[in-house]
């Protein structure tokens, strides 16, 4: 595996591998010539980087045969008086490789560039060649465009496996991505084992089938669903994002999207309900009932998440709460009750020094959003707009730009095309900070966030289909900012895409899917664009007043 040498003369000279790296690097200066590593090649380090050195000789030395002991070659320095925290400089020269990062986070993205300049049979778990490897001579600056680079995984729909978690972390730091958002419980199953709780896993992790198919179309299969994850799944799952700079940030839906706690709990919730949830969409009954129980209930879960993960932020959902169940309790003031439990959730995570994640329904509860929250914009750019321009942090992870179960194309073989087309194309001009904002308010927007909803991937191989090569786009959208869409299909097209070969990802061919992708059996139910935006329109108007 030897890379073509670069040059800046010559018009039958190859392309430099500086230039195909994805996401695209803030400055690039191709040279002339390579380094080429010998048997004694080894990497040097502070301490403080021993991890992200052992990092780098797991995921070389099994593609390309070269160890990388201790000793001169690859030197990898701090350097935060010169360099953003993100932020790193690559220099190859024909004898040297001398990488600075503002931080070891910084470090760990130049080591995914450093990796994307060997051929793409690098990323492959073991050597296919006998063929030495070596580097393009180049300078490469680069830092993130945003903070919070970050895709929700929705493992509560269809359950994944750890190793599949653990998968698609490495999937994540290959893009540079660095917050993975982590969707545990839903009406349809509960994927967290809670002391004290355990019909939350005995009966909630699972169900007695699903929908077939979108919703519309009333079909069901009757396979059994399910599965949770133990405590130490979980801080195996934390650990293992970590050393690779990736944040989990935990999603408890509450008080709403609960029928699967209501189902191994019935006194928790505001009216019976029946069973697991199999059906998707739509509003749930599985409402929490404003009891002293089910906020003890709700104590008993967070101290659980914030023993399990530390972040600085935990998501309790917030969103689609319906008032029918409490208006059926008899409830006087039914539509108070969403902000009350959102208040009495942000004390509870205050008292363990985290802070509240919500989407952008609570908004709607005024005065009780505390005014730390964290608000995740995702009905179009309207929950990012009114969140920012109320004061709030926010990430934005608009559906019309981000859901990732949206269909890819207007193909009649599309896998269960549902919602409003979103094209790679789409991805790649997803802009976290909407247009309407001013600089002061687009300052409170932290970055983006695409969306792994999945309700119709039930597996792995189907997650591939739906993600990649969108995460691609959404990736760069986020880490470098505005580009030219052209020259992206370009570097995917030439290069990247066989790195996800390499990587085993069963992304989904721009022309098309393969045969054995579509889904002839589960019917979808498309939309066009503009009447999901006026359907937005409609459903954020309760934050789009005054703002």
């Amino acid at each position: 595996m030897t890379t073509s040498s670069s040059s800046s003369t010559g018009a039958s000279s190859s392309p430099s591998p500086a230039t195909s790296v994805l996401p695209r690097p803030a400055r690039v200066v191709p040279g002339a010539g390579t380094f080429t590593p010998t048997a004694t090649t080894g990497v040097t380090h502070p301490p403080e980087l021993a991890a992200e050195a052992a990092w780098l000789r797991g995921a070389l030395g099994p593609a390309t045969g070269c160890l990388l002991g201790s000793g001169p070659g690859i030197t990898l320095l701090l350097d935060p008086d010169a360099l953003p925290a993100e932020g790193y400089r690559l220099e190859v020269t024909a004898t040297a490789v001398e990488l600075r990062g503002g931080s070891a986070a910084g470090v760990f993205a130049g080591l995914q560039t450093l990796r994307q300049l060997l051929p793409a049979d690098a990323f492959r778990r073991a050597r296919v060649g006998t063929a030495g490897w070596s580097l393009p001579v180049c300078v490469i600056e680069d830092e993130p465009a945003f903070a919070w680079r970050g895709v929700m995984l929705d493992v509560a729909r269809h359950f994944l496996p750890k190793q599949d978690v653990l998968r698609f972390v490495d999937l994540m730091a290959v893009h540079r991505l660095n917050v993975l958002h982590l969707h545990l419980t839903d009406d349809q199953g509960w994927r967290i084992e809670v002391p004290g709780w355990p019909r939350l896993t005995s009966v909630g992790a699972w169900r007695t089938g699903s929908m077939r198919g979108s919703r519309q179309h009333e079909m069901f299969d009757e396979r059994p669903h399910g599965g949770y994850y133990t405590g130490a799944d979980l801080r195996e799952i934390v650990a293992y994002a970590a050393d690779r700079h990736i944040t989990v940030v935990p999603e408890i839906d509450l008080p709403a999207h609960v029928q699967a706690v209501v189902a191994a709990y019935p006194s928790l919730g505001a009216v019976p309900v029946e069973g697991v949830r199999t059906r998707w969409g739509g509003l749930s009954d599985g409402v929490l009932a404003p009891t002293e129980e089910a906020l003890g209930f709700c104590r008993d879960v967070l101290a659980e998440v914030c023993a399990i993960f530390p972040s600085r932020y935990v998501c309790v959902g917030g969103d689609e709460v319906p008032t029918g169940p409490w208006e059926r309790m008899g409830h006087p003031d039914p539509g108070s009750l969403g902000g009350w439990f959102v208040a009495k959730l942000a004390r509870m995570l205050a008292a363990r020094g985290r802070r509240l994640f919500g989407w952008d329904e609570v908004l709607a509860g005024g005065a009780a959003v505390p005014a730390d929250a964290l608000i995740g914009g995702w009905r179009g750019e309207h929950g990012t707009i009114a969140a920012a321009r109320a004061g709030f942090e926010v990430v934005a992870c608009p559906d019309t730009s981000v859901y990732f179960d949206y269909r890819q194309s207007e193909g009649a073989d599309e896998p269960i095309p549902v919602g409003p087309l979103l094209t790679l194309a789409d991805v790649y001009a997803f802009r976290p900070v909407p247009s309407a904002l001013t600089a002061e308010e687009g300052a409170r927007v932290l970055g983006g966030q695409a969306q792994i909803w999945t309700e119709h991937m039930d597996s792995v191989r189907r997650i591939d289909y739906m993600a990649f090569p969108r995460l691609c786009a959404f990736a760069e959208a986020v880490w470098s900012g505005p580009g030219d869409f052209a020259e992206f299909t370009e570097r995917l097209t030439s290069a990247h895409l066989a790195r996800l070969d390499a990587l085993g990802v069963e992304y989904r061919p721009l022309a098309g899917p393969h045969p054995w992708q579509t889904r002839p059996d589960a019917i979808g139910w498309p939309r066009e664009r503009a009447d999901r935006e006026a359907e937005l329109l409609e459903l954020t108007r309760d934050i789009r007043r005054g703002v």
